[in-house]
């Protein structure tokens, strides 16, 4: 009990002194006219240090060299990021031969939707058009009778009806609320009508390519296999949308290459909404869908409760396409904090963790209580070249061309979205807002639990 008493009071201290402790300008050393001007902490008169001015630039390089160092160690996490990435795309055989003679399962591929979103019809379209020997349904469902994504499903109907398509296209509108989860309780009520043994689960934002059921499905059926997820790449609405392609950029040059380290040193267990695969039976051995009715993190849940299982979670090395749609910073901001505050929640010690795979703002400021200082500049360059070497080798394993210099906007959005999750207490989905409990799910603000 003494030592957690002692503790506490050196906590206080401490705080109180970081708490005490500003932040001026001075000019360097010799005080010369034009002289660079460089940051340091200046300690208020009064605290139980002999020197205050001394203890401030202590503490200012001390920052200066903790940042330096934190930024050292995030320019090699980001190199380490460029080789994870080229081994993970790299060319391999592909073992569809295995099964050359069998016939392909049957898939039902579940679309929960909600609104008219950018080229819904374009990405439904390409889900009835795939390259797939087997028989595929597609069923897409809303929760409210006046959404206008059923317009949307019912030209495509037509569409397939007049052509004489073999696939299957239903339309499920159901307004029955299962769970906090929106979109859960949408993909319950699609189930009333599936009507095969593999089901692929894929967002309403995610676009695919001709071949995508024939590899999603190629990995299911591989040997211990339980369950296939996707990774995936930002698709801006408008290329020319600066917020937009700042928005995709989260996704290609900060999501993508953590999951891709991750991979490679066996730290991530991914599972993403972009593509969730299984079948009926290993449905129903982890609860149904109805066991993730509350969850925020439902994805990420789903492939826990596989794993659970002994079965593992397959990766194949190909990424779909993910909806960029916001059009201004608050739209990204409100976007990304739930996002952040998601993985926050999962894996909290791992997410402060993270901070290292902010190398260039980290090296900025140090280089600012540094007072610019050669070593500190040296930081900075080898920390933004690293950056440069990593959006070239990520865009050019996802056919993705563009400028260089916004990259650099984005990685210091993405450090002040990281340092604003630890504030976060709510999330906005869908026009609504949520608590988040400390177990992931998620309670409607004014209900019990929720205030």
């Amino acid at each position: 009990m003494y030592r957690n008493a002692a503790v506490t009071r050196a906590a206080v201290t401490f705080a109180g002194v970081c708490g005490a402790l500003t932040l001026r300008p001075r000019a360097q050393r010799h005080h010369r006219t034009g002289s660079p001007v460089r940051f340091y902490l200046k300690v208020p008169h009064g605290m139980p240090f002999s020197s205050t001015d001394a203890l401030g630039t202590l503490l200012t390089d001390a920052l200066g060299w903790g940042l330096g160092a934190m930024s050292a160690v995030g320019t090699l996490y980001t190199m380490a990021a460029v080789d994870s990435a080229r081994r993970f795309f790299a060319p391999r055989r592909s073992g569809k031969g295995e099964g050359i003679g069998e016939p392909a399962p049957a898939v039902t591929v579940l679309r929960p939707l909600h609104g008219a979103e950018p080229g819904l019809a374009a990405r439904l379209r390409a889900l009835t058009t795939q390259e797939y020997a087997g028989p595929v349904q597609v069923v897409c469902g809303v929760q409210a009778h006046d959404d206008p994504a059923i317009a949307i499903v019912k030209d495509l109907i037509a569409e397939l009806e007049a052509v004489g398509s073999p696939v299957r296209l239903d339309l499920v509108v159901d307004t029955t609320r299962h769970g906090a989860n929106a979109k859960i309780s949408n993909v319950i009520n699609l189930m009333a009508v599936a009507r095969h043994e593999v089901l692929v689960l894929a967002d309403s934002d995610i676009a695919v390519a001709p071949d995508y059921l024939a590899r999603v499905v190629d990995a299911l059926t591989r040997p211990g296999v339980g369950l296939v997820t996707c990774l995936y790449r930002g698709d801006p609405v408008d290329a020319g949308s600066f917020w937009q392609d700042q928005a995709a950029r989260a996704v290609d040059h900060h999501f993508l290459p953590n999951v891709l380290v991750g991979l490679r040193l066996g730290l991530a267990k991914p599972c993403f909404g972009s593509t969730i695969a299984l079948t009926d039976q290993t449905l129903a051995r982890i609860g149904g869908f109805a066991a993730f009715r509350d969850i925020l993190a439902d994805d990420h849940a789903m492939g826990m409760a596989v794993r659970a299982l002994g079965l593992a979670v397959a990766v194949p090395p190909f990424v779909v396409g993910h909806l960029s749609p916001e059009s201004n910073l608050g739209a990204v901001l409100t976007h990304e904090l739930r996002w952040a505050r998601t993985i926050r929640g999962l894996d909290p010690g791992g997410y402060a963790g993270s901070i290292v795979t902010h190398p260039v703002p980290l090296a900025l400021i140090g280089a600012i209580f540094a007072g610019w200082h050669a070593w500190s500049l040296l930081l900075l360059g080898l920390a933004v070249a690293a950056r440069l070497v990593l959006q070239v080798t990520i865009d050019a394993r996802i056919t993705r061309s563009r400028p260089r210099w916004p990259g650099l906007i984005r990685d210091v959005l993405s450090f002040l979205v990281f340092v604003a999750s630890f504030g976060i207490r709510r999330v906005s989905w869908r026009g609504q807002r949520f608590s988040v409990k400390s177990d992931g799910t998620m309670v409607p603000v004014g209900e019990n639990g929720g205030s």
